[in-house]
């Protein structure tokens, strides 16, 4: 007989356990432990989530940034993919043990030649259309602030080239879910994209989202056609802007934190880490190398 959990966050959609399976409504997402050594073995990337993937309560750990390191030295290529801002993905592509970072849920792309000491930016839209798309963004800022008593501007607003970040939980809140979906749908009003991370509701103007951005990478960084071999990637994620991924590949994995979210995700991981946030990563990582024999 499956029990109920009670967890965070839930809305219409039940979560509960049965045997070693998490069971969402008919959906059954399988301990990361139980996947097949040989799926692990043929990874290339590790694609991450930073916030409450990597992040544990808003600070990057000593376990999950060890982590990072040793899938680097092992010779797998990490990429964070990432709704946070062009200013922090210069500092992560410049100095995290990584291969690149893709930003601002899509936007752009940092690729850091560590030999040659060159910073490849690439933008999804050019200067012109992300001027235009701050201006518009600037008067539903207003709008959104107005409309929804406690809601904020990020901190991290002034280091972002493309998108307008609402925050919900970080530095204030948390908000109600019924106040994160109204931020939503005045961004949607507006004609704006929007996606719900576990801090924030980013807004933006342009066809592009973090699985677009990731295949323009993968192709112009790394000479790789997603559409051909998206199994020797890896996704880790958290959060409802992390649908598109999880869809897309087939090794997708939530840290335990995912499951605060199952009413709002588009698509699930197909695996699910016992650990919540950075420990999930490092869960994660260390079966990887583990089944590597590094």
């Amino acid at each position: 007989m499956p029990t109920k959990s009670r967890q965070a966050g839930f809305g219409k959609r039940a979560l509960y356990t049965r045997g070693s399976f998490a069971v969402l409504e008919g959906l059954q997402l399988r301990p990361f432990g139980e996947i097949p050594a040989g799926e692990l073995r043929r990874l290339r990337f590790i694609l991450c989530d930073i916030d409450d993937t990597l992040t544990t309560e808003g600070r990057l750990t000593a376990r999950a940034y060890s982590a990072l390191e040793a899938l680097d030295e092992a010779g797998l290529h990490v990429v964070p993919i990432t709704g946070r801002p062009a200013g922090w993905c210069d500092h992560i592509a410049r100095m995290w043990p990584v291969a690149g970072v893709v930003g601002e849920n899509g936007a752009l792309y940092f690729h850091y030649d560590r030999e040659r000491r060159v910073m490849q930016r690439r933008f999804w839209l050019d200067e012109q259309q992300r001027a235009e798309g701050r201006r518009r963004l600037a008067a539903l800022r207003e709008k959104i602030l107005a409309e929804v008593p406690g809601a904020g501007i990020a901190s991290d607003q002034p280091y972002r080239e493309a998108d307008l970040a609402v925050d919900f939980a970080e530095d204030v809140g948390p908000l109600p879910p019924s106040d994160i979906d109204r931020i939503v749908a005045l961004f949607v009003a507006a004609g704006a994209h929007a996606k719900v991370s576990s801090i924030h509701v980013n807004g933006w103007f342009g066809e592009f989202d973090k699985l677009a951005m990731t295949r323009v990478m993968m192709r112009e960084v790394f000479a790789l056609d997603l559409e051909r071999e998206r199994e020797v990637c890896l996704f880790i994620g958290d959060s409802p802007n992390d649908a598109p991924m999880f869809g897309f590949f087939p090794v997708s994995v939530g840290v335990a934190n995912v499951m605060d979210f199952a009413d709002r995700l588009a698509a699930p991981p197909a695996y699910v880490t016992r650990a919540r946030a950075g420990d999930g990563f490092a869960e994660m990582a260390e079966q990887v190398l583990r089944a590597r024999g590094t």
